[in-house]
């Protein structure tokens, strides 16, 4: 194993190297991939954790957001890699004792596959103009846009997106929307778009109204992006902020 670990600390160097200067802000990602049939069970737990949590004092804070496909979202802010080498659980761990893993078995329950991984903030393809928020606090429906790309069309994808932020931009949209891409731990490129509304009626209007404010142009300037993305998911999301944690720092 020493070997692998070796090639891996100097690949992981190299990486932070080069890239990690061009991201501006960082989330370490923890995906649950919900069966419909524990949605319940899976809510339940997720509060359990939550409360035992606060009664710990863990150590750590996240925002959590579930999309209309049952997958849940938990982002943690991290300034570098080097965060990812403090468990924030282990204390916590050794005061439950047996209570802890039970936790984590109800969990298990509730999905085939989960994961982690960390994603960027790209403010440069952003569209927030003025330093507007990504959302008020009555803004927690989310529309997400995944845009795939295979490593070949990275270059010309990136200069799409950014003719269409000059293109919402000159036109003055005020359909606003943050762009967040993949770093570390995900086998497939994508650029994912979110932007919040106060519900689907909100969303739907200002999908409407960006329209005519775009004009005729949004159909050329969109399809050259689609010609370099290999495929598109959609889904509806919410901000959670009943299974938000954030921590009492000692």
């Amino acid at each position: 194993m020493k070997p692998f670990k070796t090639v891996l600390t100097l690949v992981l160097t190299m990486f932070l190297t080069l890239n990690l200067a061009a991201y501006q802000k960082m989330y370490l990602v923890h995906q649950d991939n919900v069966k419909p049939s524990m949605l319940n069970q899976y809510e339940e737990t997720s509060k359990e954790f939550i409360t035992a949590s606060t009664k710990h004092n863990l150590q750590t804070s996240w925002i959590t957001v579930s999309t209309s496909n049952l997958n849940y979202f938990y982002l943690t802010p991290i300034k570098n890699f080097a965060e990812l080498d403090v468990d924030p659980f282990a204390d916590m761990a050794k005061a439950m004792g047996d209570d802890f893993s039970k936790l984590f078995k109800k969990f298990n329950a509730c999905y085939d596959t989960h994961g982690s991984y960390i994603i960027s903030l790209n403010e440069k393809l952003s569209y927030m103009p003025e330093n507007e928020s990504s959302s008020s606090e009555d803004e927690n429906y989310l529309d997400f846009l995944y845009l795939y790309y295979t490593p070949s069309n990275a270059e010309k994808i990136r200069e799409n997106i950014s003719a269409v932020k000059d293109m919402f931009t000159s036109k003055k949209s005020k359909n606003y929307y943050r762009i967040y891409q993949g770093v570390f731990g995900q086998l497939e490129n994508y650029y994912l778009v979110v932007i919040s509304s106060k519900d689907e009626i909100d969303s739907a209007t200002k999908s409407i109204n960006n329209k005519e404010v775009l004009g005729p142009e949004r159909i050329e300037t969109f399809r050259k992006l689609l010609k370099y993305t290999s495929r598109i998911e959609e889904y509806t999301g919410q901000m959670r902020p009943d299974l938000y944690y954030f921590s009492n720092k000692q």
